[in-house]
């Protein structure tokens, strides 16, 4: 492949426009309320067998090479010729696909050579959630570096000063999550009208958490002839709007997410009485491994991870409600294994990648299908298996029937106590030690009192230079 086409967008046919919706339009399909990928015009580039094969620029080849990477994934085999040749890509696929390299490595080829401007990138990768934005960030800096081109995360929850100084400074991709990115645009630190190529991962998540009016304003803000990638899970009608809107004949590579789930996935409905449950958790928890325990709120999270610590289990609570600072932390001790239980609500569901994670618990069964596939997703990446166990009380059986059905999947449904021998085959599970264990609480910000006087006479202002 020749070089420049890394760089030049691939012509548009006389008369089209961005939105192309009378020939990327969905249809319904059963069930779940999804929509069959758009049908395409210009045929695909077939797909490739090796990353040599691709006309990649030699540093990423080595890149590639030095990080383990040897052959692609189905996915970026398949979309990497017509994204590197500008096509306008539509992947979906469950998480842990390999949809990152998918659409990083195009970015990347097609920006080598290129410098951006202070405040003004180059290319744009959307994220619902500062865990996928940390985690993209990382899994393409190696090869960012490779090209030489300036790599920077955009997120809520940390100092924004830093942030602007990476832009200042100039960064030709930036990885943002949407309220981050507005508040820098508002500010004037950021532009979007040299973005050539933007990246929209987890679109269904950004829809589910209410981004779509953040992320069409700023769909609406980048180069009209830019190049679009589209990567989710599932295509409902929210995603299916950003596609008729924002993509032009799309090249689609859809694995089904249930299938995939299916094929590497063991799928477990462990009937549990009400009095039980607690037991039959804390028995779970104990099992040699890690574990990620899914609830519904932080307070139930909290809760857990605090009577499970009690229980003598090395477990650690993940939400919303905990600082930026206080997440990393706490995924990178269970990343490391001091936590060997990542009690979390939904914010887990997306972003988080660990190694050798085999065991994802939903102790409170999700709301929807979608919510089971990504929470799911968090074990058996990479082709990897896993076991998903959904524990669920007598009243919540024929919702989980419904959802399950809906999420194509069909579950090993087990009536199981606590002590019980189907509940250790299943789960592993065993009696907690007893022995109360202490962890030393995360890392936080040094926040001034709000009460009394703080130097200088000001009452519970921080100091200078330590806003946030």
């Amino acid at each position: 492949m020749d070089r420049t086409a890394h760089r030049n967008r691939s012509s548009r046919p006389a008369g089209t426009g961005r939105g192309g919706r009378g020939r990327t339009t969905g249809r319904p399909t059963a069930p779940g309320g999804e929509f069959a990928p758009p049908a395409t015009v210009t045929p695909a580039l077939p797909a490739v067998e090796s990353f040599a094969d691709l006309g990649l620029p030699g540093p990423l080849l080595t890149a590639l090479r030095a990080e383990g990477v040897t052959d692609p994934f189905p996915i970026q085999a398949a979309t990497l010729p017509n994204s590197l040749a500008g096509r306008d890509v539509l992947g979906r696929g469950r998480t842990g696909s390999g949809k990152t390299l998918a659409f990083g490595l195009a970015v990347l080829a097609r920006l080598d050579g290129q410098r951006a401007e202070p405040g003004r990138p180059l290319a744009l990768v959307l994220v619902p959630t500062r865990e996928l934005a940390q985690q993209v960030t990382d899994a393409l800096t190696p090869f960012a570096r490779a090209l030489r081109l300036r790599l920077t995360a955009v997120v809520g929850g940390v100092a924004i000063g830093r942030q602007v100084s990476a832009l200042r400074a100039g960064a030709e991709v930036v990885v943002a999550t949407p309220g981050r990115l507005k508040d820098l645009i508002d500010r004037g630190d950021c532009r979007l009208d040299r973005v050539s190529v933007t990246v929209l991962d987890e679109a269904d998540q950004m829809t589910d958490m209410g981004f779509m009016p953040q992320v069409t304003a700023l769909l609406d803000q980048v180069r009209p002839d830019g190049q679009r990638m589209l990567f989710s899970a599932t295509l409902d009608r929210n995603v299916d709007r950003l596609v008729r809107t924002y993509l032009h004949d799309p090249v689609v590579h859809s694995v089904d997410p249930s299938a995939g789930a299916v094929a590497t996935m063991e799928h477990h409905l462990l009937h549990v009485a009400d009095d039980d449950k607690h037991a039959t958790t804390t028995e779970i928890a104990a099992r040699d491994g890690r574990v990620i325990m899914f609830l519904d709120t932080k307070h139930a999270a909290d809760r857990l991870a605090k009577k499970l610590l009690a229980a003598g289990v090395r477990a650690s609570a993940l939400h919303g409600g905990k600082s930026q600072s206080q997440r990393t932390r706490t995924l990178a001790r269970f990343k490391d294994g001091e936590v060997t239980v990542l009690v979390a609500t939904n914010v887990a569901a997306r972003g988080i990648h660990v190694d050798n994670l085999d065991l994802v618990v939903n102790v409170d069964p999700p709301a929807d299908h979608k919510d089971y596939l990504h929470r799911g997703g968090r074990t058996a990446r990479a082709g990897e298996s896993g076991t998903v166990v959904t524990l669920v009380l007598p009243h919540q059986r024929r919702d989980m029937t419904r959802l399950m059905a809906d999420a194509g999947i069909t579950p090993q449904v087990t009536r199981v106590r606590s002590g019980g021998a189907d509940l250790s085959r299943i789960t592993g599970a065993q009696a907690p030690s007893g022995v109360p264990v202490v962890l030393t609480p995360p890392v936080t910000e040094n926040r001034p009192a709000r009460t009394g006087s703080a130097p200088g006479g000001r009452r519970g202002r921080p100091p200078r230079g330590r806003r946030r």
